[in-house]
């Protein structure tokens, strides 16, 4: 019997966040969220700044995610029809949260769709795994029952392994840059707490009742991290779905520029070094920072608004590099990062560059570069922290992990006098490090990480 929201019928009794999805969203611009529901993963794009338009066909979900959401439309996602209700649009990221096992033709969708995709933007696939263990368990007693949510949601049309759902992907012409998923173990007695929600709540049901329960809460905050890990160490029988982050290949030639001053806010030759940059770009849009975490920040998302492409750098490097890290962001260059010679590095410096290597498998010599490049797409695709001293490590290392092409090049910089390094600085370093652990892939030399002279 279904149940009832308020206002129409529900199919789904509980709904919460694809905390994979919402992992990988990044900062995107603009969303469009496919087959959204009541509207909660493109709700938390939205907290993010992103513009979010959601397409979804059942009219219970959409009066919801009106509520959350920018736009809601409802249109057909297997025919062209969906084109022409976004005709002259295109998006930073396309998210498919459990969608695509619901329809006939999963390809054809994907490919549909990923032709309103900006250049460089990005799609998360979220599926659920068909051979997790619950289904495998019972597949062993001779079982095989469809259920009204969850892997054997009565609905679904296809199935999917990690291996035909990143096949699926590929096959759309999209380049996937990572994997992730959520962990099936205790989400095995999902089925139980639902049955328990509908004894309580008589017929009248909020499906976000468990998300915002505080043992729900304290699940996410505290131990859904820890099984996460654990679920990768065996992704084809403990995830409960798999989800791929992948990305339209990225046009190669000019990028509208942004270049970025960083600043100790005392500098005496900032308008020299102004000077010196419009030389070197005269057509780039110039920002002008102090060197703090948050405004290194808010540098790399107001740069990623409007510019194809980003160029920061501080008094102690040349500027007459910057045509260098353009041109090869423009052949195709992910992140561009400009080497200082390790004879000149202090010690805090090369501990870091050999921890970083011996976690992450990161062949750098340089974490802490005051000199880097990205394109815009890259940036966006990330959620990237101001907290603390240590966001240069964030923004090698995640794009590093994650298939994006880094490529090193040496640079010769000023003799300034003594740098202070805070102990402080050493500590937020040691958290970055630790904290990326479970997230990608290392990183293979030659293959996306290049050292170029």
């Amino acid at each position: 019997m279904p149940v009832s929201s308020g206002t129409s019928p529900l199919k789904y009794v509980v709904e919460e966040i694809n905390y994979a999805v919402a992992h990988n969203t990044g900062r995107p611009r603009t969303i469009l969220d496919v087959g959204c529901g009541i509207g909660l993963n493109g709700k938390h794009g939205k907290e993010r700044g992103a513009y979010v338009v959601g397409l979804e066909i059942v009219p219970s979900s959409i009066e919801r995610a009106k509520l959350l959401l920018d736009e809601v439309k409802s249109a057909n996602i297997e025919t062209d029809e969906v084109l022409e209700a976004l005709k002259g649009r295109t998006f930073d990221l396309i998210m498919f949260g459990d969608v695509l096992e619901h329809t006939v033709d999963p390809l054809g969708v994907l490919r549909r769709l990923s032709t309103l995709l900006a250049d460089g933007g990005h799609v998360i696939v979220s599926l659920p795994n068909i051979a997790a263990w619950p289904v495998r368990f019972n597949l062993l007693a001779g079982k095989f029952a469809y259920e009204q949510s969850g892997i054997l949601d009565d609905t679904h049309l296809r199935f999917f392994t990690k291996a035909t759902a990143t096949r699926l992907v590929t096959d759309a012409g999209l380049e996937v840059m990572r994997h992730d998923l959520n962990p099936m173990i205790v989400r095995g007695a999902k089925s139980l707490i639902r049955k328990r929600l509908l004894e309580s709540q008589n017929g009248e049901v909020d499906p976000t009742k468990l998300m915002k329960s505080p043992l729900y809460q304290a699940y996410q905050k505290y131990f859904r991290p820890i099984e996460g890990l654990l679920a990768k160490a065996a992704p084809g029988l403990l995830a409960f779905q798999h989800v791929i982050v992948a990305r339209k290949p990225p046009k190669l030639g000019k990028l509208a520029m942004t270049i970025g001053i960083v600043t100790d806010g005392d500098d005496e030759n900032i308008e020299a070094l102004t000077d010196e940059v419009r030389e070197y770009a005269p057509d780039a849009k110039i920002i002008v920072v102090d060197s703090s975490s948050s405004a290194m920040e808010r540098l790399m998302y107001a740069a990623a608004a409007d510019s194809d492409a980003l160029i920061y750098l501080d008094r102690t490097y040349p500027a007459r590099m910057i045509p260098r890290i353009r041109q090869l962001l423009e052949q195709g260059a992910d992140v561009v990062n400009a080497t200082r010679p390790v004879e000149r590095e202090n010690l805090r410096n090369r501990v870091a560059a050999k921890a970083a290597w011996a976690v992450h498998g990161l062949p750098t010599s340089d974490v802490h570069s005051g000199m880097r490049g990205y394109r815009a797409s890259v940036i966006r695709a990330f959620d990237f922290s101001g907290a603390g001293d240590a966001l240069p490590l964030d923004t090698l290392i995640l794009p590093s992990k994650s298939n994006y092409k880094v490529v090193e090049i040496p640079v010769e910089v000023r003799d300034t006098g003594t740098t202070k390094h805070r102990l402080r600085d050493a500590a937020w370093t040691v958290i970055r490090i630790a904290s990326a652990i479970g997230q990608g892939k290392r990183v293979r030399r030659g293959r996306n990480y290049q050292q170029r002279r």
